[in-house]
């Protein structure tokens, strides 16, 4: 997989290493391993058995360790396991930016197609959180994207990417149009990829990768209707986390200006990522359906506990 970001810095395992000796010498000897992932903020490595050290790769993602580290501290009494952050790194040996080590959590990564039960227990459970917290990373109205997201359409039109920009639109001015939340802010993690959901016997067993949870429109946590779950699934996930119809429009609308967006920056890139885009995109009717009945499936399974 080529580089993601022009400004992408080199991570390679003996910087890692020497950090760790210089750092956290406690831990500089564990077999250190770097996961093939499909995230696209961190580099992400296994030391030992028992946990995970996790590198921006931009500037862009250098907030999220300390970001990351205030919300999992107030976050208490989910059904699923979250990530507990043994250590935060800093910069040193020629890497710019802090740096996190976290608990390992056992689970395999959910991928398109698995109807994950226990998700809509998991997205209720988090939205009745009372604790204070940052904006989530997409809590704001739909607005707020509205000259990206046509941009990206746009943008995909002009791929060779089967996909059909007419739909696109008409699913995102649909989205726009819906009645905005007028309730209180409520906590969402506001990126549920399918690679940020671990599964254990096949039910939600942990989630990963909370640098952009906070408070917002809790439409944004109904995004894994299209981007995970098959179609037969979707109305009981509706059903059960009780979205009316704005809701279930603007959260639509979400997981299109995702999948536009990703789309065309990751194609060549990130196999996971634009397997996942491509895939709600179907869900969506903004893209041909495949010769199968069989829903796509993404082209390489990240490995497990990889966060972005």
């Amino acid at each position: 997989m080529g580089r993601m970001h022009a400004d992408e810095h080199l991570i390679h395992t003996a910087l890692v290493r020497r950090l760790l000796r210089g750092q956290f010498p406690r831990w500089a000897d564990l077999p250190l391993e770097r996961l093939a992932s499909g995230g696209t903020v961190n580099a992400v490595y296994r030391l030992g058995d028992a946990l995970t050290i996790r590198l921006p790769l931009t500037a862009a993602g250098a907030g999220d360790v300390a970001k990351e580290h205030r919300v999992l501290a107030v976050l208490e009494g989910l059904p699923v396991a979250v990530p507990e952050v043994a250590a935060v790194g800093e910069p040193a040996e020629g890497y710019p930016w802090p740096w996190a080590v976290h608990r390992w959590l056992d689970g395999e990564p959910a991928v398109e197609g698995d109807p994950a039960p226990g998700l809509a227990e998991f997205v209720l459970a988090l939205r009745a959180t009372r604790a204070d917290g940052p904006p989530a990373y997409r809590g704001k109205p739909l607005a707020t994207v509205d000259q990206a997201t046509r941009g990206a359409i746009d943008e995909l039109s002009r791929t060779d990417e089967p996909f059909d920009a007419d739909a696109a639109r008409a699913v995102w001015t649909e989205a726009l149009e819906a009645p905005q939340w007028t309730g209180p802010p409520c906590w969402l993690h506001s990126d549920l990829m399918p690679g940020n959901l671990l599964l254990r016997d096949g039910r939600l067993a942990g989630v990963l990768d909370w640098a952009t949870a906070g408070l917002g429109d809790p439409a944004c946590d109904l995004v894994p209707a299209w981007n995970l779950l098959p179609a037969p699934a979707r109305p009981v996930f509706r059903d059960a986390v009780g979205a009316d119809d704005a809701a279930w429009a603007r959260g639509r609308g979400w997981a299109l200006s995702m999948a536009v967006l990703q789309l065309p920056y990751y194609r060549h890139t990130n196999p996971v990522i634009s397997a996942n885009a491509r895939y709600v995109l179907g869900q969506l009717s903004c893209r041909p359906a495949p010769p199968s009945a069989t829903p796509p499936r993404a082209s390489s399974r990240r490995a497990p506990n990889t966060p972005r």
